[in-house]
């Protein structure tokens, strides 16, 4: 069974398709992004979402986001021919998350055992 006949392709993941459906593709992946971008900004300065959820409506659309991108713009899809694509962004994402985690400790552990303003000044007298 073959790739197409599963349906397991990303819009404009093949050279075979016409140029029309590739730009048919992007376009529609284009508008997705465009309305989350916009909902993304619209959604706290409105009644909407209550209050203390909206963090939580923004997480909502970002992984939407991340979504569109991965199928619309880098064509990840789970097929076997994606392997390295999907194991070379895994990386990057534990890579950023090793730099972010790690940061946040370093900062955390500064602000544990850095010295009070007011017992600095008294340590210059």
């Amino acid at each position: 069974m073959s790739e197409d006949e599963t349906g397991d392709t990303a819009p404009g993941d093949h050279e075979s398709e016409s140029p029309a459906k590739v730009i048919g593709g992007l376009t529609v992946g284009f508008v997705l992004a465009s309305l989350l971008t916009v909902a993304a900004f619209v959604l706290p300065t409105t009644g909407l979402v209550y209050g203390p959820a909206i963090p939580v409506a923004l997480i909502a659309l970002a992984v939407g986001q991340m979504g569109v991108h991965l199928v619309f713009f880098l064509h990840i899809t789970t097929g076997p021919d994606n392997t390295n694509n999907v194991l070379a962004l895994a990386l990057g994402v534990l890579i950023v998350g090793i730099v972010l985690i790690g940061s946040v400790w370093i900062m955390w552990h500064l602000n544990h055992n850095m010295m009070p303003p007011g017992m600095l000044e008294r340590m210059q007298r």
